[in-house]
């Protein structure tokens, strides 16, 4: 019998609200947008379908909404949906450059991987139980971390486990990974990578297993998860219309260092000092809010209390006189 892997979506009444911030919940006839507009909405990481399905439950019957998403679970899952105005797309949110210019009213990025993606051992993703050292959100294409493990040197692997896992051992953890490798025995199962960071690793924070960050590290490099966070966030420039929403939540400090240092640079002017009498770069959104999780929510889902959202509205284009 198949497991049913659960998810519990995190920060789903205040992510839905921050996004559709022009309608009225009391009021669905209260329609912001005229029937001309048709507008168009982004759940840019559908996972499990928590967020997309209260989108639909709020927006007007000449709205769109359209999911991206790399996972093939989540793709099974989406085909439940039988609402027209609802689509989805097998690929990564860094093709959201690809929906046409100024054509979105709104965008969500859930970031991280889902409970499913976690709890089920066939993916990989966890030291908790036994399962193929995988880690790819797409598992019908590129490498697992065991294929990249068997030729990966060691230096990139020091860089990954340091620059992606922030861990402090990562010297230590990479010799041991090149060491066992050497030694004629392959990395093919998450406990064996587990096993193989707790030997290497002699201290750790209380409560914490040793092979936390190296997961971490290993999973972000292998599915490329900063980058394609960086050219989503360039594509909102493009495809969010003026008022347009973004919404992004994070759940490690990396992720959310890009979005907020993407949206510190976008949300004042810039004075070109080498050009004293150009036009100055122009504002491009104004950061609305930044929401925890509350207690509550902490106490019923642990797995949300890393959790950060951000909220920033798209500015309408300026015309701005050089200085005289």
């Amino acid at each position: 019998m198949e497991t049913a892997w659960t998810h519990t979506t995190v920060l789903l009444s205040e992510a839905v609200d921050a996004l559709l911030g022009a309608t009225d919940a009391a009021d669905p006839a209260a329609d912001p947008w005229p029937a001309s507009a048709a507008p168009v909405f982004v759940d840019a990481t559908f996972g499990r379908g928590g967020h997309s399905r209260l989108m639909l439950s709020r927006l007007p019957a000449n709205a769109r909404l359209i999911a991206f998403d790399k996972d093939p679970d989540a793709l099974t899952e989406a085909a439940t949906i039988t609402d027209p105005r609802f689509s989805i797309r097998h690929q990564g949110f860094s093709h959201l450059g690809e929906l046409p210019p100024a054509s979105v009213a709104g965008v969500l990025l859930d970031l991280g991987i889902s409970s499913p993606q976690v709890d089920n051992p066939a993916r990989g993703f966890s030291f908790r139980g036994e399962g193929p050292l995988d880690m790819r959100m797409d598992t019908t294409r590129g490498q697992s971390v065991a294929e990249w493990l068997a030729h990966a040197e060691l230096d990139e692997i020091l860089e990954v486990i340091r620059d992606y896992g922030e861990e402090r051992f990562a010297g230590a953890i990479a010799k041991a990974i090149v060491a066992r490798r050497q030694a004629g025995f392959a990395i093919s199962t998450t406990t064996e990578l587990a096993r193989i960071v707790a030997d290497a690793v002699k201290t750790r924070e209380p409560g914490k297993d040793p092979a936390t960050r190296t997961f971490q590290a290993f999973r972000i490099y292998i599915n490329a998860e900063l980058e394609e966070l960086q050219q989503a966030l360039a594509a909102t420039l493009k495809v969010l219309q003026p008022g347009g929403r973004l919404v992004v939540i994070s759940f490690h400090s990396l992720e959310d260092r890009i979005v907020k240092q993407f949206l510190a640079k976008h949300s004042r002017e810039v004075f070109d000092r080498r050009a004293p009498f150009a036009a100055p770069q122009v504002m491009q959104f104004k950061v609305l809010a930044r929401i925890r999780p509350g207690a509550a929510e902490v106490a019923a889902n642990p797995r949300s209390r890393s959790a950060i959202m951000r909220v920033a509205e798209r500015l309408a284009p300026a015309t701005t006189e050089p200085r005289a």
